[in-house]
Formats: structure tokens, C-alpha cells, sequence
């Protein structure tokens, strides 16, 4: 019986992460970048492609593990730079706020953000980031 209950939760976790997933992509939302963190602090450094630039906003999933964001530093191609507040901790499938980026005609030249790793190495996973966009 708990093995049942086991498998039918590992399907519907599966299922809804597939569908979260496949949502944002109807939305009109592109992947921009996908991050492993260290468990130590780390700071990171996102650039986007040339298609993947021209966003009007971003969010951060975690897709593994659980990370605390401390801070984020968006920076644009005008070389205006936004520090929005989206402190705070995601685990497995929690996004962060949409972040709306600033101008109508500007794109995104980089995204920086510090970090840490909650867990220890012996008993949980690194924690895996995803940076998506909101095409115009």
C-alpha cells in the first residue's frame, strides 16, 4: 500500500512539474538559462542570446533542491541596472515573482544573482536554477 501511495505522488509530482513546464511555454516564456549551485554563497552570471534578449520580464524556477536567493541585479542593453527585491528561499518547483524589466524597447543584456544552497552535500542534491523570460 505505502508503495502505491509512493508511485501515484512520484506521477503526480511528474505530472504537474510537466505541465507547469509546458504552461509557461503556451505563455509566451523561454528559457533563458539553467544553474547548478555550489552549497556555498555563489554569484552568477546570465547572459541571454540575442533571440532570448528581447524580454519584457523574468523569473527564477527552482527545478532542484532548494536554493536562497540574496539578490538579483538586472542589467540592461541601455546599461540602466535594476535590483529588484526577490529575496528569499525556493524549493523544488517554486518560482520567484515575475519580475517586470524596465523600458519598452530595451533588451536584456545580463541577469547577476547571489546565492546560497540550502542542505548538506551528504543528504540532498545541489540545488538547479532556471531563468525564464517573457517574450515581447
Amino acid at each position: 500500500m505505502k508503495t502505491k501511495l509512493l508511485v501515484i505522488g512520484i506521477l503526480l509530482l511528474f505530472i504537474t512539474t510537466r505541465a507547469a513546464y509546458s504552461q509557461d511555454k503556451e505563455d509566451g516564456w523561454i528559457k533563458i538559462a539553467t544553474k547548478t549551485v555550489n552549497f556555498q554563497s555563489e554569484t552568477d552570471e546570465v547572459k541571454p542570446s540575442s533571440g532570448e534578449a528581447d524580454v519584457s520580464k523574468i523569473k527564477i524556477k527552482c527545478i532542484q533542491g532548494t536554493v536562497k536567493i540574496k539578490d538579483i541585479t538586472i542589467e540592461m542593453d541601455d546599461g540602466k541596472d535594476s535590483s529588484p527585491t526577490v529575496v528569499g528561499v525556493l524549493t523544488k518547483g517554486q518560482s520567484s515573482r515575475v519580475i517586470d524589466l524596465p523600458g519598452k524597447d530595451n533588451k536584456l543584456k545580463k541577469v547577476k544573482f547571489k546565492y546560497d544552497s540550502m542542505g548538506k552535500v551528504v543528504i540532498s542534491k545541489r540545488a538547479k536554477v532556471e531563468i525564464w523570460g517573457k517574450k515581447r
